[in-house]
């Protein structure tokens, strides 16, 4: 296998917004970061992908870009954002940017003259269609819900947005339009980035016409994805891009590809096919929605996380290259999610630690999933801000009158502020986050956890992620080993192994707070074993061939 420093590398993801704010506006920002890269550097990663900071109206918190070359004021200056990069490489740590292209904001200049006229040369650059039969082009839905097109009266027809009507969708089949992305692309690489984590990539290819979308209940809207999701010409674009930008720089690059497949996942980051490092696939993360989509809550098993991660694991081996993730911006916190943030916090936290750095595929870390921050439950809807959970509020309780509590409970399980609550430096007000009034409410448990007292505490979530880092740096065998699943039928343990040339790991997790008994199976052989990471002690003379997990217990054993 072809060894890649993004392959070893271990990506912490920053939400600016919620990151540390240093002039006390209540919102995160670029000088907030400098503050914090020390700590980042504690910690041990090698990358950090920053999450939108261009200039933007903020209609869905930076994803909405109206200028790609510029600074949102709220953030800070370009000269700040230049003083992040040189902080970051001093310390030896990458830093990838967020790239928004399948849509704009509508307040971009591109836009503002798309919308003038239908002969304005920027009319192209979004997809605008005149109305049929008196309604919109075709039934699709929005993903934050309604029509996915907007009605514009200046020239009588209708633009395609696929997110908020704030964000009209770039036109790629436009040449001109995908020279302009790849010149800013350039622009930022030669400003020394070290690549691009793509936002929604797979969607930009949309299949000609925008037929209707099979409708057998006779909705009003309905999700149009089979025609924008990896759509005919994605793989085009995207050797193009790579052709024409990526292939000049010694880059990283992560496509978030919802409704990407294995075998498409595998065409993607095949490195023969000259597109991407690495995609962002969600099946992992809709494993516990039912059929009503997200909000439609049902209890995650444990067979299906592990054999959607086996599939992956196994179908990308010695092809492409698998992104580890149980969180980010747009997920739930994954202790409360997959683990248990009650009684069992600190030890679920690092069971799934362990689980996510002994997988072959490169690991994101988001911020504060390395303090074990939760999920919260704020009372009211008035304290939510994410535009897809109140939309969603609104159609449900206000429009279809269904029950307040029944809702509110979806996104305490579900919602994107779970993860967007400020970070919990310490145990002052706010968590230490802003001297103001945070933008966004801090988790109330703040005062129990927070950065300052993991960072005290040898035995915590921080400390532990640390030596995990540490780990995948010392031992080639996690970065490029081969995954095999044992047990797979197991509904509380999950355990693999990792080879590479004659190593062997053995990796067991327990996803309960039972105590199940883990039994080797016979085909594994071994003469001695050194557990080399562990969230419990353990009596290094106990037999590994049979014995009882602890709730959340992980184990890793090198065998020999």
């Amino acid at each position: 296998m072809e060894k890649a420093w993004w392959k070893e590398s271990i990506v912490y993801q920053i939400y600016p917004r919620s990151f540390n704010d240093s002039n006390g506006d209540g919102v995160g920002d670029i000088p907030g970061i400098i503050e914090k890269l020390d700590y980042l550097k504690e910690l041990g990663i090698d990358v950090v992908w920053l999450s939108p900071v261009y200039k933007s109206p903020n209609d869905d918190n930076g994803y909405d870009i109206s200028d790609y070359q510029n600074i949102m004021d709220e953030f800070g200056t370009m000269k700040d954002w230049e003083d992040l990069l040189a902080g970051l490489h001093e310390r030896g740590i990458k830093l990838i940017m967020d790239l928004v292209v399948n849509h704009s904001s509508d307040e971009h200049n591109w836009f503002l003259e798309s919308r003038k006229s239908k002969d304005n040369k920027y009319r192209d650059y979004y997809i605008w269609r005149p109305g049929k039969d008196g309604r919109e082009p075709s039934n699709w839905e929005s993903v934050f819900s309604g029509s996915a097109w907007q009605y514009d009266e200046q020239t009588d027809e209708y633009f395609l947005h696929l997110f908020s009507k704030k964000q009209p969708d770039l036109n790629w089949e436009n040449e001109t339009l995908r020279q302009e992305v790849y010149d800013m692309m350039s622009w930022w690489l030669d400003k020394g980035i070290d690549g691009f984590r793509m936002d929604v990539i797979n969607f930009i290819s949309k299949v000609p016409g925008f037929p209707d979308a099979p409708n057998p209940e006779g909705k009003k809207y309905v999700s149009g994805a089979e025609y924008f999701m990896n759509g005919p010409k994605i793989h085009d674009y995207l050797h193009e891009m790579h052709k024409e930008v990526l292939s000049k720089y010694d880059v990283m690059t992560v496509g978030e590809m919802p409704g990407v497949t294995v075998d498409e996942g595998i065409l993607y980051t095949d490195p023969s096919r000259e597109e991407l490092n690495m995609v962002f696939q969600f099946e992992h993360v809709d494993l516990d929605s039912g059929p009503g989509g997200k909000w439609d809550l049902r209890p995650l098993k444990l067979k299906d996380l592990k054999d959607n991660f086996t599939k992956w694991q196994k179908g990308l081996e010695g092809t492409g290259w698998n992104s580890l993730y149980l969180n980010n911006h747009d997920q739930p916190r994954m202790v409360s999610r997959f683990g248990n943030d009650k009684e069992y916090r600190i030890e679920s936290a690092k069971m799934l630690a362990t689980f996510l750095h002994t997988l072959q595929g490169t690991p994101y870390i988001y911020q504060g999933e390395e303090l074990g921050m939760t999920n919260v439950r704020f009372s009211s809807i008035e304290d939510y801000k994410d535009i897809e959970t109140l939309n969603m509020y609104k159609e449900k309780v206000e429009e279809n009158g269904e029950d307040v509590n029944k809702v509110m409970e979806s996104i305490y399980v579900k919602g994107r502020d779970n993860a967007r609550t400020p970070i919990q430096w310490d145990d002052s007000e706010h968590a230490g986050f802003t001297t103001g009034e945070p933008w966004l409410r801090v988790n109330p448990n703040y005062k129990e956890i927070n950065a300052k007292a993991a960072m005290e505490d040898e035995n915590s979530v921080f400390h532990y992620y640390k030596h995990l880092i540490q780990l995948r740096k010392e031992q080639p065998i996690l970065v490029y080993g081969n995954y095999d699943v044992l047990l797979e039928n197991d509904e509380q343990i999950y355990a693999y192994t990792r080879t590479y040339g004659d190593e062997k790991l053995l990796v067991v997790l327990n996803f309960s707070s039972e105590h199940p008994t883990f039994e080797m199976p016979s085909h594994i052989t071994f003469t001695s074993k050194q557990l080399i990471v562990g969230n419990y002690d353990v009596d290094e003379d106990e037999s590994i061939d049979r014995f009882s997990l602890r709730p959340y217990e992980a184990r890793v054993y090198k065998l020999s």
